[in-house]
């Protein structure tokens, strides 16, 4: 398959979190997608890939020209504490004759 450069730096973004059963016929639209976009200088990205889409592409040998976005870290969020989690039923915590209660 041949392709160029994107010379305009312009990406067309597929978000693919629909497909459910990705097969080859899927594989091919998306490498009918690369070819023509390619040729209007317009790079692609794949969003939200599952993992037997990213196992079809490496097997056709298109992973490299099909690059997929890294999927988002999911329950993280920068500058937040961990959320707290409910004591089991029957544990106590032990504290110090004292301190007040909470």
């Amino acid at each position: 398959m041949e392709t160029k450069r994107t010379t305009t730096g312009r990406t067309l973004t597929c978000d693919l979190r629909a497909l459910t059963a990705p097969d080859l016929a899927v594989v091919d639209a998306l490498a009918r997608l690369r070819i023509a976009a390619a040729r209007h200088g317009v790079g692609v990205l794949l969003l939200n890939a599952s993992g037997p889409l990213r196992e079809l592409l490496a097997f056709s040998g298109l992973a490299d020209v099909l690059p997929v976005a890294p999927p988002p870290l999911l329950g993280l969020q920068p500058g937040r504490e961990a959320e707290q989690r409910e004591e089991h039923v029957g544990v106590e915590e032990v504290g110090e004759p004292g301190d007040p209660a909470v």
